[in-house]
Order: C-alpha cells, then sequence, then structure tokens
C-alpha cells in the first residue's frame, strides 16, 4: 500500500509539469483539505494551479519520499521560473489524498561546506527503529528548538559526523550551535513556539514546527536522518506564513 501510494504521489507531483487535470484523480475532491494558504479548496483548485504553472516550463525533481502510516512525504525540488526546495505531505484515506500540507522556499546555497538543500544520503534503512527514531526528534525539537536547552545538543547530535543543508551554516556541531544562539552576529534570529507534527520512516524523520524569523510568522519543516539514535544528517526549509487576509482557504497552514 505504501509504495502504491508513494508513486501516485510523485505521479502528482509531476503532473505539475504537464498541467494534466488527469494528474490530480489521485485526490478526493470531495474530502481535500488544502493548507497550503496561496492555494484554492480541492482537486479542481490543484488542477487550475498545475495548469497555470505548466505555462512557465517547469521542472519537478523528487529527491526523496516517504511513508508513514496514511501519510505520504515528499523532499522536491521544483522551478517555476526560478528554482524552489520543498517538502510536500499528503494524508490519505483508503487509495486517494484528502488533505495537504507543504513549505516552500527559494533554493540558496550552496552552504560553506558546500552542500546543496537537497544533496545527501536518500536511501530509507533501519525501519524497525522508526518509531525510536521518531522519538529521538520528539525530544530534540522540545529540548533544543524550543526550549533552547543547547547544553544538551550532544545527547542529540553526533558530534563527529553532522551533516548540514542548511545554505548559511556549516556542517558540525559548533556551527549548528551557534547558529541556534541567539546573538545579535547571527545571520538570522529562529524561534521555534510549537511542534504540529513528525512523521518517520526509517532513519528519517520530518518535524513540521510553528515559529518566526526575524520576527516574521513562519513554519519550519525540518528533516533528520537517524544513525545509530543520533542525529547525523539535517535538511530544512523555512516559509513565512501570509496574512489571513491573503488566504484562498481558511484551513490554517498547520
Amino acid at each position: 500500500m505504501s509504495t502504491i501510494r508513494k508513486q501516485q504521489i510523485c505521479a502528482l507531483l509531476k503532473g505539475i509539469e504537464t498541467g494534466d487535470p488527469a494528474s490530480v484523480e489521485v485526490v478526493n475532491q470531495a474530502k481535500y483539505i488544502q493548507h497550503n494558504p496561496e492555494t484554492q479548496e480541492g482537486s479542481i483548485g490543484l488542477a487550475e494551479l498545475f495548469k497555470r504553472l505548466s505555462k512557465s516550463n517547469p521542472s519537478v525533481n523528487i529527491v526523496r519520499v516517504f511513508a508513514d502510516g496514511n501519510y505520504v512525504f515528499a523532499h522536491t525540488e521544483y522551478d517555476f521560473g526560478s528554482p524552489k526546495v520543498g517538502f510536500e505531505i499528503f494524508r490519505f484515506e483508503d487509495d486517494q489524498a484528502v488533505e495537504h500540507w507543504d513549505n516552500i522556499q527559494p533554493r540558496q546555497g550552496p552552504n560553506p561546506s558546500k552542500h546543496s538543500m537537497v544533496d545527501g544520503t536518500t536511501d530509507v534503512i533501519d525501519l524497525q527503529k522508526t518509531e525510536a527514531n521518531r522519538d529521538t526528534v520528539k525530544a530534540f525539537v522540545e529540548d533544543i528548538l524550543i526550549n533552547r536547552q543547547l547544553e544538551l545538543l550532544t545527547q542529540y547530535i553526533n558530534s563527529d559526523f553532522f551533516t548540514l543543508h542548511n545554505s548559511f551554516i556549516a556542517d558540525g556541531l559548533s556551527a549548528y550551535r551557534s547558529a541556534l544562539e541567539s546573538t545579535s552576529s547571527n545571520v538570522f534570529n529562529i524561534t521555534y513556539d510549537q511542534n504540529h507534527r513528525l512523521l518517520a520512516d526509517g532513519n528519517f524523520v520530518l518535524s513540521v514546527s510553528e515559529g518566526s524569523i526575524d520576527g516574521v510568522h513562519s513554519s519550519f519543516y525540518d528533516l533528520f536522518r537517524i544513525d545509530e539514535g543520533k542525529i547525523i544528517e539535517h535538511w530544512d526549509t523555512i516559509e513565512a506564513i501570509p496574512p489571513r487576509s491573503n488566504w484562498k482557504n481558511e484551513n490554517g497552514k498547520f
């Protein structure tokens, strides 16, 4: 079931390139809940969006795709006239998608360690450790990202091998800790207020959180790769949440 659903979502996302309305048939129009504030509700809204985007000769590359119960989530590259990187989440009921969330930002980088926002390991392994890895990331998000107990970093991160794909941060625990510290010398000042969702598939865990960057209300999607109980690799996207007056649906970002 999970393999079929992943294939269906890959086909749906590739439909952005063609604008083919058939690509959204996996979506249950009657039940579909859209959480992208800039997209209309239902599969009709998606079909119209895909048709509009296809006119700019877009490209879609699905770098990683995962499944967690009734959820499929993907790490993607887009070019809608300018390169972007995103995460897409779909919730299924039976054989159709009924709910969607995403987080997309302009592609930046490479970072000081020459990593892009999407390169790195793609293989899903350690399926038997899925729940333990989810628990590790849950505790990390609460202790480190929300409560800023930075003295606990070594409990969660492999200090010898820690690869970062954020466009502004070099590899290693020291650089990551410096980025998390609230100082005026930082490139940006991030605050995590609340975690909304954790999706896991083997050695990968995606965290969906809400907070602010430089005072702007934002959503944070953080993908972590876990090895032997510790975080060893990290990717992310950050997206400003538009004012409610600009939303095209009333479902909220999260």
